[in-house]
């Protein structure tokens, strides 16, 4: 076992599919020529990169919890673009920014409240928070995980636990910007339709995010064991159809914050 699971290669099997909400994200950002960024779960840095050009900021910081990922990413360094280790449960006022920005990072984070609510204080006022994120814990990609992660011999290896749900529903994120000062906002849940190869395909995707959660709580032999009941019960509640439709919910968050506040 091991505490960094993230393989590179792995997430970036779907890569022209996982930037598509980047992109739709990046889109409801608002340059900040000269300001400062920030992208949480920068991962292997090039659509930091991207975000960087858009923003027109003086620096952009991205940081990462993966060791693996960081090593791609520092490849990447700038004298304006930087990476760095860093949870970001660790984030404590003492800085602040014109732009945080996050995507598909924050459901990995727990006590989304109180976690929204701290990274409000470190945007600047006038400044803007952007995030997206998966919410498709009600689909069978994430339900077959839940089940087959509480049947044994699984559930003995990993002591009962099963990968949290952390994401709320889209108007709580809107309420909870309002009450932070972000009066312009908005928040959307859409949903990106995939057409994979086949059925096997969805574990393969999984694999490279969700999967990693249980991966790095057993042994490689049972985890590969894991890995092909999950395949069994994907297909369980999928069929298998050919080419396999793979839709795939996620919450698109933007707010500016008033200047005032």
């Amino acid at each position: 076992m091991t505490s960094d699971v993230w393989n590179p290669s792995q997430y970036h099997r779907f890569r022209d599919e996982r930037r598509r909400p980047f992109e739709d994200l990046l889109a409801l950002v608002q340059p900040v020529p000269g300001g400062s960024v920030i992208d949480l779960g920068c991962g292997t840095g090039e659509l930091t990169l991207e975000l960087h050009r858009h923003t027109g900021g003086a620096t952009t910081l991205g940081i990462d919890s993966s060791i693996n990922m960081l090593e791609s990413a520092r490849k990447l360094q700038t004298e304006q673009v930087r990476f760095d280790l860093c949870d970001v449960e660790t984030l404590r006022p003492g800085h602040d920014f014109d732009l945080i920005f996050s995507n598909a990072a924050l459901h990995w984070v727990a006590d989304h409240p109180t976690l929204f609510a701290r990274l409000s204080i470190l945007v600047r006022s006038g400044g803007q928070l952007a995030v997206q994120m998966p919410a498709n814990y009600d689909q069978p990609s994430h339900v077959a995980a839940k089940v087959v992660a509480s049947s044994s011999p699984f559930h003995e290896a990993l002591d009962g636990y099963v990968h949290p749900e952390h994401v709320l529903e889209p108007l709580e994120y809107a309420r909870i910007l309002f009450e932070a000062g972000f009066a312009r906002q908005e928040v959307r849940l859409q949903v990106y339709g995939h057409v994979l190869e086949d059925v096997s395909q969805i574990a393969e995707w999984t694999r490279g995010t969700l999967l990693t959660d249980y991966q790095k709580r057993m042994s490689g032999r049972l985890f590969e064991d894991f890995v092909s009941s999950y395949k069994d019960e994907v297909a369980k509640r999928v069929g298998d159809p050919r080419p396999c439709f793979f839709p795939y919910k996620r919450i698109l968050i933007w707010g500016r914050k008033s200047p005032s506040a």
